[in-house]
């Protein structure tokens, strides 16, 4: 019976908050605000409204102007809205006059993405990760927030002289950070050498903006059944699974999206996880064609490639998701325009996305499983290459061409 009570528990509803900064187009603002959304929905709540203004800065009490502060706590109270979703990070001080304003909870982006990694972490390794971050994310936070985190322990003995809750709040905080940090020492020890046990197999790693199918070309390439969801950060633990194309074995592995403006602390607290990216010989980098700023997503990703020190790694790009093309011929007489969305396979291979020098690149669907031995045969050049360049004395193992 308890379980049919939390199933039927109503979504909490929500209200999505942004600004339009100098040289930004509102559309453009408006594609951040949907991934914001999506973000809510993944983290189980229900978006009612967009708010929207235009601002040089944000206003250093209310993020929005007194105005739209009271045009979104209007809504808030007439529509019943359990919390305010703020597409920046909140000062302790923008969290406290915001909450007073609007009446209702207040979350910004960091929280958010904090509060999405925290329900999606399964092992224990993602549990403390995420654990470190949130109490890295709360600790500047504490003020007026007495939060009677470890009343438990009891309060004799607790506190010195004078010390106040605020503070006795502050030193738990940076206990468990302390332990925390202590354990993630410990299992990185493990995991590296892990790494090092896997001995001396090439390492191919997926990258990519989060919800753009690597976990489904990790599935259809080492055919293992890796969680995946159409959800923002479905995979939060770094799966590996070896992989034999033709007679060429190497070891793959799924890593974490990436996502715009991703909290530094997450970054930090998975540098074990993140570490399969620095230590690969080789990064498959897996982008969403179909999303209508997909090119801004790959600086997204490049960024972050270059912050890990690793974005001058080989790398193929596999331009996933060409299911959401329609690729019917035109017939000659037809004079409407081409437009992104009927572009064929060979026009995708025509554009700007196919003619980089410095690596290769191939357009699939993992979903339909469209053009996968192009991408198999072209893993199989790259890994060989690796391989020859590694081990000179065994290019007898490439006598013959892969068999997919």
């Amino acid at each position: 019976m308890p379980n049919l009570i939390e199933t039927n528990k109503p979504l909490e509803r929500a209200v999505l908050v942004g600004i339009v900064y100098p040289g930004q187009d509102e559309s453009e603002v408006e594609d951040f605000l949907g991934e914001l959304k999506f973000l809510t929905e993944t983290a189980g709540a229900e978006p009612l409204k967009r708010f929207i203004q235009k601002l040089d800065l944000p206003n250093p009490r209310t993020f929005v102007g007194s105005g739209k502060i009271v045009e979104i706590a209007r809504f808030v109270k007439e529509n019943d809205v359990d919390i305010a979703i703020f597409d920046d990070e909140l000062s302790p001080s923008q969290l406290r006059n915001i909450e007073k304003a609007l009446g209702c909870r207040i979350l910004d982006r960091t929280n958010l993405i904090l509060d999405i990694f925290a329900s999606r972490a399964r092992t224990s390794h993602a549990r403390t990760q995420v654990e470190l971050a949130q109490y890295q994310y709360l600790l500047p936070r504490l003020t007026g927030m007495w939060t009677h985190l470890e009343r438990q322990r009891g309060g004799i003995g607790l506190r010195g002289p004078g010390e106040t809750e605020i503070e006795t709040d502050r030193r738990i905080i940076r206990d468990k950070i302390s332990l925390l940090k202590e354990q993630l020492k410990k299992i990185d020890t493990q995991m590296a050498t892990q790494r090092k046990n896997r001995g001396k197999m090439i390492r191919v790693a997926l990258v990519g903006y989060t919800n753009v199918g690597k976990s489904t070309i990790m599935n259809l390439l080492s055919k293992s059944e890796v969680f995946a969801e159409n959800k923002l950060f479905a995979t939060l633990d770094t799966t590996v699974r070896k992989v034999v194309i033709g007679n060429l074995p190497f070891l793959l592995s799924d890593t974490v999206g990436f996502i715009r403006k991703l909290p530094t602390d997450l970054v930090e607290s998975f540098k074990s996880t993140l570490d399969e990216v620095r230590e690969s010989d080789l990064l498959v980098h897996i982008v969403d064609i179909s999303h209508q700023n997909f090119e801004e997503q790959i600086e997204v990703v490049n960024k972050t490639l270059t912050e890990l020190g690793s974005h001058d790694k080989p790398l193929i790009i596999v331009f996933n998701k060409i299911d959401a093309f329609s690729f019917s011929l035109k017939d000659e007489y037809d004079l409407t325009p081409v437009l992104k969305k009927n572009y064929s396979l060979s026009d995708l291979k025509k554009t700007w996305m196919a003619s980089d020098k410095n690596h290769k690149t191939v357009f699939i669907s993992a979903k339909r499983k469209e053009n996968i031995e192009e991408l198999r045969n072209l893993l199989y050049e790259e890994v060989k290459k690796i391989h020859i360049r590694r081990y000179p004395y065994n290019d007898f193992l490439f006598e013959s061409t892969p068999n997919p």
